[in-house]
C-alpha cells in the first residue's frame, strides 16, 4: 500500500509539473506554486489530525437553556472563546458519539449555573485552546519560507541574463547569434567588393589560422568600419560571421554604460570572458562612438563612468593572446571623435571606410534587393542605378520597397518604371499631397520657379542635368526640380560650384523677371548657396581676395558633446569682414549672371512654365525636346492624361484655391537626389570618415 501511495504521488508530482510547463511558467514559477500546493496539503493534514471533528449538531442558545432545565442535557463541557464560552455535550435521544454545540455569553454563565444547581447535568469546565506544536512551528516558519523563496527567485533572475533584471547589471548584454539564424553571405552584400575583400582575410584566418601562422603574419585584432549611415556596415559584419561560421556575438556602443558605478567596466569584463570561452567568435560593437569617444574632463569630470567603460575596453583589447581567435569587429559614422589609444595597432588595426556605392554598386545593390520582387520587363536597373548618384544601400533598398508599395496600392501584380518614380518622388520629396488646393497665383509662382532652374541647368554647361520637374506639391515642397549630376563625382571645380549657386538662384530670378516680385520659397536655395559661398572661401581657398588659405579650424571642446561643438575662430575681425564680402561677391555675381541668362531665354522660360502648368510634370526627354522643337514629344501615355504625351501624375491637383499654408516654409523647392557626392564625401587627410556639407550634398529640401 505504501509503496503504491510513493507511486501516486510520484505520478502526480510529475503531472503537475508538465502540466505547468505547458502552460508557459518559468522553472521558478512551477517549483514556487508546486511546493507552495504541498506545504498547504501539510498544513491541511496537521490541522485535521489536531482537531477532530466527530458528529456535531449545532443548537441555538435558547434550545439550550430550555433542555437544560428540563434536565435532558447528560453532559456538557464548557470551553471560553473569545467573550463566549462554546458549549459542547450529550442530550437524551443523541445516538452514540454524537455531540451538540453552542455558544453562551460569558455574562450569563451565573444562570446558568443556578440552572445546572436543579439538575443531574455533569459539568466540565475546561482551558482556553492551545494551538497545535506542529501549527506553531509551521507558522512560524511561513516567513522564512517565503523569503528564501524570494531570494532563490531574484538570484535566479539575475542568471537569466536578461536585460533589466535587478541583479542582471554587471552582465553583458550581448547577443550571441546561433545557427538557427538565417544567416548573411557575402553574396547578399553587394556594392562593396573592396570592403569584402578585405574582410575575407578574417574570415580565411577564423577557418584556417595556419598558413599565417606559417608566414608570421598576425591577424588584425580589431576592423574599424567607417562610413556613412545606412552603407552596410553591421551587414558587412554579419556577412563575416555568416561566412566563417563562427559564434557572433553582438552589442551595441550605448549597451555598456548604466547609471550604476562600475556597470560599464564589468560588462565589458563579462562581454570578453564569454568571447574567450567561444573562441574563435567575433564580437560586434555597432555605435562604439557611444563608449569610445576621446577621454577628457568632459562633464562629469575625470573618472566618469564612460571613461571608466572605456579603459576596461582598451584594456581587453590589448591583453589577447595571437592564438586566441578572438576578433573584434565595431562600426561608426563617427570616427573623428574616437580616442586614439583606440585606433592605434594593437586594437583596432585596420579601418576600413565602406562609403556609398557607385554606379556600378549601385545597380548590383538594386538586383541584390530585387531578388523577392516581381519586376516587369520594362525596369531597367541600369538606368535606375544612374537615375540615382548619392544613394546608399539603405536608400536603395527604401526605394525599391517603397515601389512595392506603391504597386500593391495599385493593385498590379507586379512593379514596373512608373511605381519606381512614384517612389523615387516619395523618397526625395515626399507623399504627394493629394487634397491641398493651391490658388491660381501660387501655381504661377511655382512653375516659374521650377522652370528658371530648369533654364540655367540646360545654359550652364557645368550644372547638373535636369531631370525631372513638376509642381505637384510633395511633403513640404509646392514643387521642385531633380538635378543630377552627369556621372559619379569625388571632386568639384570652381566652375562647377558657381554654375551650382547660379542654378540654385534660378528659381528667385525667374520670379522676379517675369513676376516682378519674389516670394518666400527660395529661402532653402539661398541657405544652400550662401553655404556653397562659404565653403568656397573659408574651407576650398577659392577666393581671389583671400588666397588659398583655409580660415576656422575645428577643435576639441566638450567630449560629451563633440569634438566639433567648439570650433576656432583663427582670424581677426577684418578678415571676417572680408569674408562675408567675398561671399557677397559671388551670391551677387551668380544672381546678376543668373538674371541676364533668363532674360535672354525668357522664351524658353515661358513654354517650360506655360506647359509644366498645363501638364504639371516634365521629365528629361520632354525638357530637351521643348528646348529644341518647342513641343512636347509624340509619345504613347497611360490612360490618356496630359496632352502632347504628356504623362501626368497620378496625385494631381486640378481644384484651385487659397491654400491652408501660406508660411514660408509652404512652398519650398528640390533640386535634386539626396546627398550627391561632392568632395564633402572624401575622407580627409587624418583618415576621418566623411563629412558631409550640408550646403552641397543635401539636396532635400525643408
Amino acid at each position: 500500500m505504501l509503496i503504491y501511495v510513493k507511486i501516486y504521488n510520484s505520478f502526480l508530482f510529475s503531472f503537475l509539473l508538465n502540466e505547468m510547463r505547458r502552460l508557459g511558467m518559468n522553472r521558478i514559477l512551477r517549483y514556487f506554486l508546486l511546493y507552495g500546493l504541498i506545504f498547504l496539503a501539510i498544513m491541511g493534514i496537521f490541522s485535521s489530525l489536531n482537531n477532530p471533528n466527530p458528529k456535531m449538531k449545532p443548537i441555538r442558545y435558547d434550545e439550550f437553556i430550555t433542555a437544560l432545565e428540563q434536565g435532558k442535557v447528560e453532559n456538557a463541557t464548557f470551553q471560553p472563546l473569545q467573550l463566549v464560552y462554546e458549549v459542547k455535550g450529550e442530550m437524551e435521544g443523541y445516538e452514540k458519539g454524537e455531540t451538540f454545540v453552542t455558544n453562551i455569553p460569558m455574562n450569563d454563565m451565573d444562570d446558568i449555573g443556578e440552572i445546572v444547581k436543579t439538575t443531574k447535568t455533569e459539568i466540565d469546565i475546561l482551558q482556553p485552546p492551545e494551538t497545535s506544536a506542529w501549527v506553531s512551528f509551521f507558522t512560524g516558519l511561513v516567513p522564512f519560507i517565503i523569503i528564501i523563496i524570494l531570494f532563490f527567485f531574484l538570484l535566479n533572475q539575475s542568471q537569466g541574463g536578461g536585460g533589466g533584471r535587478v541583479m542582471n547589471f554587471g552582465k553583458s548584454k550581448a547577443k550571441l547569434q546561433t545557427d538557427d539564424r538565417k544567416k548573411v553571405r557575402f553574396n547578399d552584400v553587394a556594392g562593396a567588393d573592396e570592403e569584402k575583400a578585405e574582410l575575407e582575410e578574417v574570415v580565411d584566418f577564423l577557418k584556417d589560422a595556419r598558413k599565417f601562422v606559417e608566414l608570421g603574419a598576425r591577424i588584425p585584432k580589431g576592423i574599424l568600419l567607417v562610413g556613412p549611415p545606412g552603407t552596410g556596415k553591421t551587414l558587412l559584419a554579419r556577412a563575416v560571421a555568416g561566412e566563417a561560421g563562427v559564434p557572433f556575438f553582438s552589442i551595441s556602443g550605448s549597451d555598456f554604460v548604466e547609471m550604476f558605478v562600475g556597470v560599464g567596466a564589468s560588462r565589458v569584463r563579462d562581454l570578453f570572458e564569454n568571447a574567450k570561452k567561444n573562441a574563435p567568435c567575433i564580437i560586434f560593437i555597432d555605435e562604439i562612438d557611444a563608449v569610445g569617444r576621446q577621454r577628457g574632463a568632459g562633464l562629469g569630470g575625470g573618472h566618469d563612468e564612460r571613461e571608466q567603460t572605456l579603459n576596461q575596453l582598451l584594456v581587453e583589447m590589448d591583453g589577447f593572446e595571437g592564438n586566441e581567435g578572438i576578433i573584434i569587429v565595431a562600426a561608426t559614422n563617427r570616427p573623428d571623435i574616437l580616442d586614439p589609444a583606440l585606433l592605434r595597432p594593437g586594437r583596432f588595426d585596420r579601418q576600413i571606410t565602406v562609403g556609398r556605392p557607385d554606379v556600378k554598386g549601385r545597380e548590383a545593390v538594386l538586383k541584390v534587393h530585387a531578388r523577392n520582387k516581381p519586376l516587369d520587363d520594362s525596369v531597367d536597373m541600369k538606368a535606375l542605378a544612374q537615375r540615382t548618384p548619392g544613394f546608399s544601400g539603405a536608400d536603395l533598398e527604401n526605394l525599391l520597397n517603397e515601389a512595392a508599395l506603391v504597386a500593391a496600392r495599385r493593385k498590379k501584380t507586379k512593379i514596373d518604371m512608373s511605381d519606381i518614380d512614384e517612389a523615387t518622388d516619395r523618397v526625395i520629396a515626399g507623399p504627394a499631397k493629394t487634397s491641398r488646393v493651391i490658388s491660381e497665383k501660387e501655381r504661377n509662382i511655382v512653375a516659374f520657379h521650377e522652370a528658371g532652374h530648369v533654364v540655367v541647368g540646360l545654359m550652364l554647361d557645368d550644372a547638373e542635368i535636369v531631370h525631372k520637374v513638376t509642381i505637384v506639391p510633395r511633403g513640404q515642397a509646392g514643387g521642385y526640380a531633380v538635378m543630377l549630376p552627369k556621372e559619379d563625382r569625388y571632386f568639384m571645380t570652381k566652375p562647377e560650384l558657381l554654375d551650382k549657386i547660379a542654378g540654385l538662384l534660378g528659381g528667385r530670378v525667374a520670379e522676379e523677371v517675369v513676376l516682378g516680385e519674389v516670394s518666400t520659397g527660395a529661402h532653402n536655395d539661398f541657405q544652400r548657396a550662401t553655404g556653397i559661398a562659404r565653403s568656397m572661401v573659408t574651407e576650398y581657398g577659392m577666393s581671389d581676395k583671400l588666397g588659398p588659405m583655409q580660415f576656422g579650424q575645428t577643435q576639441g571642446g566638450q567630449v560629451f558633446l563633440g569634438r566639433d561643438f567648439n570650433s576656432e575662430q583663427n582670424y581677426s575681425e577684418s578678415i571676417a569682414y572680408e569674408i562675408d564680402q567675398e561671399m557677397q561677391r559671388i551670391i551677387k555675381e551668380q544672381y546678376s549672371r543668373t538674371k541676364q541668362i533668363l532674360t535672354e531665354k525668357r522664351d524658353l522660360l515661358d513654354l517650360i512654365a506655360t506647359t509644366l502648368l498645363e501638364v504639371e510634370t516634365l521629365d528629361a526627354e520632354q525638357i530637351n525636346h521643348l528646348k529644341d522643337h518647342g513641343v512636347l514629344p509624340d509619345r504613347p501615355y497611360e490612360n490618356g492624361n496630359g496632352k502632347n504625351g504628356a504623362e501626368k501624375s497620378d496625385d494631381t491637383v486640378k481644384e484651385n484655391k487659397l491654400p491652408e499654408d501660406t508660411t514660408p516654409n509652404a512652398n519650398p523647392d528640390v533640386t535634386g537626389a539626396p546627398q550627391d557626392p561632392s568632395t564633402g564625401d572624401l575622407p580627409s587627410e587624418g583618415g576621418t570618415a566623411d563629412k558631409t556639407l550640408p550646403s552641397i550634398d543635401e539636396e532635400r529640401r525643408d
